[in-house]
Formats: C-alpha cells, sequence, structure tokens
C-alpha cells in the first residue's frame, strides 16, 4: 500500500501555503479579525486560495467544470458547524457506474485548512455510486470542494460554504485516550436488505486518534506530533469498491458511507494503514434477501 506520491503531494500544497503566507505564526491573529466581515468577503479569500494556490498545486491546467447545475454532482454540509472538528459533509453523484461512464476519482479539499487535501477516493466497477459521507475538521470559513475525475477525461466540481473555525488546532477530546487503546479497531456494516445489482449503502467506522500535529495537549504540555489514518481500500469478494489516501482533515475515528454493487453474497474487506505504518485489516460478511 505505497502512497509516496500522494505523501508528496501533502508536502508540496504545505510548502505553497507556507510561501503564500498562510501559515506563518501571525496568521491565526489576522485572520480573527478577518472572519468578522460578511459572507461575501471570505467567500472571495476562499475562492482566490483555490485559483492562486490549489488549481495549479493540484491539477495545472486541466480544464474543471463548476457542476452549477449539478448534473455529476453536488456536495452538502451544514451552513454553520455546531462542532469544527466533526462536520458532516455529503456528496452526492446523479447517475449510477457503468462501463461506459463512471467516476474514477474524486478529491476533496478544504481551501483554508493548514493542508487542504482531505483526500483522494479512488473508485472500482464494484462501487454503483460514488457517494461518499464522512466528517471533517474544518479550520476556517471555508468552501469544502469536491472534483470528481470522469473516465473520458472530464473534470467536474461541486463546492459548498461552511462556516466553521479552529478545528485543526482544537485539544483533543477526553474520547481520544480510547481512540488511541482501541485504534485500528473497525466496525463495518450495510445499511437495509442486501439488493442484488444495485448500489447498496456501506458505513464503516475505523477508531483512530487522528492526530493533527497542530493542538496543543494541556496533560502533556506539548504539541503531539502527526499520527492519523492514511489509506484504507474496501473491497467486495476481492474486486475493488474504493481506494482512499487520506489525511488529518478527517475527524477523530474516522467515518465513511459509500455504496457497493453486489451481484452475489460475499464478503467486504477493509484494509488499512497509517502514518506509523500500523496496519490493520477487517471482514464482513452480507447475505441478500
Amino acid at each position: 500500500m505505497r502512497i509516496s506520491s500522494f505523501n508528496h503531494m501533502i508536502i508540496k500544497l504545505f510548502s505553497v501555503f507556507l510561501v503564500a503566507g498562510m501559515l506563518t505564526p501571525g496568521y491565526a491573529n489576522v485572520e480573527i479579525e478577518e472572519w468578522r466581515k460578511d459572507d461575501n468577503w471570505r467567500k472571495g479569500k476562499s475562492e482566490k486560495v483555490w485559483i492562486e494556490n490549489l488549481k495549479p498545486a493540484m491539477f495545472a491546467d486541466k480544464k474543471i467544470i463548476e457542476d452549477i447545475g449539478q448534473s455529476v454532482l453536488e456536495i452538502k454540509a451544514p451552513i454553520r458547524a455546531e462542532d469544527a472538528t466533526i462536520v458532516p459533509i455529503s456528496i452526492h453523484t446523479k447517475f449510477q457506474q457503468t462501463k461506459q461512464r463512471y467516476i474514477k476519482k474524486i478529491t476533496v479539499l478544504i481551501d483554508k485548512n493548514p493542508v487542504p487535501l482531505v483526500g483522494e477516493f479512488a473508485f472500482g466497477p464494484a462501487s454503483g455510486k460514488a457517494d461518499l459521507a464522512m466528517r471533517l475538521r474544518i479550520d476556517d470559513f471555508t468552501y469544502v470542494r469536491a472534483i470528481a475525475e470522469l473516465n473520458n477525461g472530464e473534470y467536474f466540481m461541486a463546492k459548498t460554504f461552511v462556516r466553521a473555525k479552529g478545528a485543526c488546532s482544537a485539544p483533543p477530546p477526553k474520547s481520544a485516550a480510547e481512540s488511541l487503546r482501541l485504534m485500528g479497531k473497525m466496525k463495518i456494516k450495510t445499511i437495509g436488505d442486501l439488493i442484488f445489482g444495485k448500489p447498496n449503502l456501506v458505513q464503516l467506522k475505523i477508531l483512530h486518534p487522528n492526530v493533527t500535529g497542530l493542538a496543543y495537549d494541556p496533560v502533556y504540555n506539548s504539541r503531539p506530533p502527526p499520527h492519523y489514518l492514511q489509506s484504507f481500500n474496501v473491497k467486495f469478494n476481492d474486486e475493488l469498491i474504493m481506494k482512499a489516501n487520506i489525511t488529518f482533515a478527517i475527524s477523530q475515528d474516522p467515518a465513511f458511507r459509500f455504496y457497493f454493487k453486489p451481484e452475489k453474497d460475499g464478503t467486504i474487506t477493509i484494509e488499512a494503514l497509517d502514518t506509523k505504518e500500523n496496519s490493520w485489516s477487517a471482514s464482513h460478511n452480507v447475505v441478500g434477501s
């Protein structure tokens, strides 16, 4: 499960934002005043990050169609986050995966996070639909974006603006100790009756503290280094459903919902890896009605 190119992308994005002055010590103080301005100004700042930094760094000169008409995908999130460390988002696609037309990959970005890349989610033929749901850490008032790459080379983007603040440097909750103790334990279940030949919803949770490296821990009087879930693969009867490379923008105890399209009874298997090269696996048997 080598993902050196993905790690290279994270380092590249971090470097871009450092050069742009967005990770300097004074940045947080400046932003405390800036976020009080109107939403249009905040949206403009986020859009500027996308245009000047993120798009050139990640997509170069590729044409990306903003899917205002939602013909390919849309993204949903709360307008204002109750808790910036666990912001629920969901990505909804407008067609099922077929051999003729399918979404190869969805890239999720948070413009104004310290590391804007949330993850890259590649889909196999057994996915059925490329929908996704997850919980994110959001560090500032920002657009959250989903960019879909189709098998014909087209790119479509959906975005939503979320009002949240300070998640990446928030101190760890009390439950982090339990997550560390049970690290790697997985919970997998299908939602509803299993129907062959149709996309079926799956829920996956992997216990992990997902430490950002930016949060001060008052118990140890320090900032623990980054330690987070880095990748996972999902298969059904050894056929790929989804392969994910992710960052600490995913909340503690990463939880996902996604689809798979079974043709018969079988077994869902998960393999996961974190930044300390700890690896885990789990399986879940599914039987049709």
